[in-house]
């Protein structure tokens, strides 16, 4: 379970004002899966970074029950100059997981051969994707956090790439953030609308999709 308490966020530059978050509260239940909807630049991102604690509100807390992740597939957790294999026991000792066992998933999963063992900065990107989500899935934590869908490799490794990640959400929660309504009616039950620093959450998917689009089709006819 993730509970957001009276988070508030605003950024100041060049002498404006955007509010992100105003005394936002919010329950996300465990093994949920729940999208977080909002027009571009409403602040789902910078919502989601104060979520997995890689952002501090200006006020407020987000108090979790169990283990959140890092965003699914972000290529930006694995340092360049580090080798896959030196990034992923490096992961290994800061979330407290057996090192062998992690290098055996990731090698195995991400399926980069001796790519493995060279520096990450000689990886296409695609390569760092693999990677990225291998050490994604190789933890098996009680949210996993989404932001956009992320496709890696062919047809065939991203379909076992999402075998994987519905196996995982069988027994984990997920915040998710996505511009995809396939992907949310697909993955999320659960929805939340970030507006002008205000969010709106509802049980129902389909009613948080509705809310999102009368917001983008009320602000086309301004």
């Amino acid at each position: 379970m993730i509970r957001i308490e009276d988070l508030c966020k605003t950024y100041h530059m060049n002498g404006r004002s955007k509010v992100v978050a105003k005394n936002v509260s919010a329950t996300f239940p465990s093994r949920t899966a729940v999208a977080i909807l909002g027009r571009n630049g409403a602040g789902k991102s910078s919502l989601m970074k104060m979520i997995a604690g890689t952002m501090s509100p200006d006020s407020g807390r987000v108090i979790s029950s169990g283990t959140i992740s890092w965003p699914v597939g972000f290529a930006g957790c694995a340092h360049p100059q580090l080798t896959g294999l030196q990034n992923t026991r490096f992961v290994a000792r800061v979330y407290g997981v057996d090192s062998d066992e992690l290098v055996d998933s990731v090698r195995n999963f991400a399926e980069l051969g001796q790519h493995f063992y060279l520096p990450v900065r000689s990886y296409s990107s695609g390569m760092k994707s693999r990677l990225a989500f291998g050490l994604s899935m190789g933890i098996h934590f009680d949210t996993y956090l989404v932001d956009e869908v992320t496709s890696v490799g062919d047809a065939v490794f991203k379909q076992k790439s999402d075998d994987v990640f519905f196996e995982r959400l069988k027994h984990s929660g997920m915040v998710m953030v996505s511009h995809s309504m396939q992907a949310i009616k697909k993955l999320c039950t659960e929805g939340a609308v970030l507006e002008d620093g205000h969010l709106s959450c509802y049980t129902n998917i389909d009613d948080a999709i509705e809310h999102y689009q009368d917001n983008i089709a009320r602000h086309k006819e301004n």
